[in-house]
Formats: C-alpha cells, sequence, structure tokens
C-alpha cells in the first residue's frame, strides 16, 4: 500500500476523504474537511509558488501556521460575510479548520504534529498588555543558539503584526519604502494603502532590524531591491547552484512563521502564532 505521506498532496487528501466516509463520518463533515483541505493546499501553494507537494510537505507547522492566519484575516474566503470579505474567521469555522488539520495528520501518521484547539472566546488572542510583554521579551532576549539577525527580523515581523492587524503573508511584500521611522508626528508602516501608526516600541524593534538588514546588504554588488525581510544568512547549495546573497531575494513566507514559532517557543515555552498579536477589535 503507497504510503500516503509521500503521496502528491491532492492524491492524499481524496484518500482521506474515502477513508472518511468508509468511517461513516456524516457526509456535511467529509465535504467541509475537503473543502479545507483543499483552501489548505492551495493556500500553501500560492504561498510558496510551487506546483505540487506531498502530504508530508503540506502538513508542516509553518504551513499550517501561514493557512490558518491567512484564514483568522479571511484572506482564503470565497464568499461575502455580513461585516464584508476582509471580516476576521469565525471562531467555529477555525476550530473546524484545526480539527480537520489533525485528523488529516493523524490519518498520515503524523499525530505529534496535532494542534491544540482554541478555548472558548477567542482564548488564542492576546491581551494587549501580554502583546507588549511578548515583543519586549523577542525584542531583548537572544535564547542560546539563536541568530541575532533572526531574532530582531522575528521581532520586527512581529511588531508589525500587532500594530497593524494584518498578518505574516499580509506583511510579506512590504518594501523598506512602505515604514517611515521619520515621519512627522507619528511614524508609519504603509500597508495595502493605508497608514498604521508606530508606537515608540514598535519604531525602536524596527529601526534595530533596519540597521541590522543594512549590514546584510553591504554585501550586496549593485543596488539593494529594498526588501523588508530579507534572509538573514546564506542559503543551502541546491545541485550545485550557490544561492542568492542574502538582501536579493525576500524571506519567504515560510521561513518567517518558522522564525516566529522557533523563537517565541524559545522565550516563554507556547508556540504562539503571529496571528495571536493581532489587537482584539
Amino acid at each position: 500500500m503507497p504510503n500516503p505521506r509521500t503521496a502528491d498532496a491532492l492524491t492524499a487528501i481524496s484518500g482521506f476523504i474515502k477513508v472518511q466516509q468508509e468511517a461513516g463520518y456524516a457526509n456535511a463533515t467529509v465535504r467541509l474537511r475537503g473543502t479545507l483541505l483543499t483552501e489548505f493546499l492551495e493556500h500553501v501553494l500560492n504561498q510558496e509558488k510551487l506546483p505540487s507537494l506531498t502530504a508530508e510537505e503540506l502538513v508542516e507547522p509553518t504551513h499550517a501556521d501561514s493557512w490558518l492566519d491567512a484564514a483568522d484575516v479571511g484572506e482564503t474566503r470565497r464568499r461575502n460575510t455580513l461585516t464584508g470579505p476582509d471580516a476576521a474567521a469565525a471562531h467555529d469555522s477555525q476550530r473546524a479548520r484545526i480539527q480537520t488539520y489533525n485528523a488529516f495528520v493523524d490519518h498520515l501518521g503524523l499525530s505529534g504534529l496535532q494542534r491544540a484547539y482554541p478555548s472558548t472566546g477567542r482564548g488564542d488572542r492576546l491581551e494587549p498588555e501580554q502583546a507588549y510583554q511578548l515583543l519586549h521579551a523577542l525584542a531583548i532576549r537572544r535564547p542560546t543558539g539563536a541568530n541575532a539577525a533572526t531574532a530582531i527580523r522575528t521581532a520586527a515581523v512581529a511588531a508589525l503584526v500587532a500594530a497593524t492587524g494584518h498578518s505574516v503573508p499580509q506583511l510579506h511584500q512590504l518594501n523598506v519604502s512602505d515604514v517611515d521611522l521619520e515621519r512627522s508626528p507619528v511614524p508609519v508602516a504603509t500597508v495595502a494603502d493605508f497608514d498604521h501608526l508606530l508606537d515608540k516600541h514598535a519604531v525602536e524593534i524596527l529601526r534595530r532590524w533596519l540597521d541590522v538588514r543594512a549590514g546584510i546588504t553591504k554585501a550586496l554588488e549593485g543596488s539593494d531591491p529594498g526588501y523588508l525581510w530579507i534572509p538573514t544568512k546564506p542559503g543551502r547549495d541546491r545541485a550545485g547552484v550557490q544561492p542568492p546573497k542574502p538582501g536579493l531575494t525576500r524571506a519567504a513566507v515560510r521561513t518567517l512563521h518558522a522564525a516566529h514559532r522557533n523563537l517565541v517557543l524559545q522565550v516563554i515555552g507556547v508556540p504562539l502564532r503571529p496571528y495571536a498579536l493581532v489587537p482584539r477589535r
């Protein structure tokens, strides 16, 4: 019997749906899980700009983080709602996504990847004081073995998530020119043509990242492309081809998610997603 982990993700999803049907799950449940897993796959393929993935690659934690964050702010929505197409996802719909993900990784024999269910009442979001404390910790603490440049980049991404209410995929395309730390009377970050005010703590963290970024891009030959989020160290050779120097390409969404997950886990012992920093409305 073929290993579902190494099968094409779409094929593995089809196999999972068939198993669910044979197990006697309600048709509505099976249909919803198929829809959500297809949404998951489409999101990751679009973000990573890949033609296909294996099932095991699809369910990587950083991919799940990216999908759940995007869904939480309405990016994966296919239909309008009473509060508009960009409204935050309903709490129950996010719980359904996590239930579906957990069932799928269990089907793949990867139950160690299962995620905790959000508690009733948006327990997956931090209160303002908690968010400030986390940002402060990320900015000043460097866990043993952590790359200093990656740590301050992670803190800067988290600061912008908190300041703008946008997810990591939405902030991924920002350029240095989109952040004006000298603007008077209040510095701003421009996302989707809207200026978001930055408090002094976000400004301090972003200024530190821009200083680190300048040190990285100094080694570039030619002009700086201006991407706000760049790799902090060279990648690995692939098939004998040297990777581009840091600064010539944007840091991938999954790279930013993985760095956040790892740093937060080391700093506070809980792998909070970046979306936990989005202010409650």
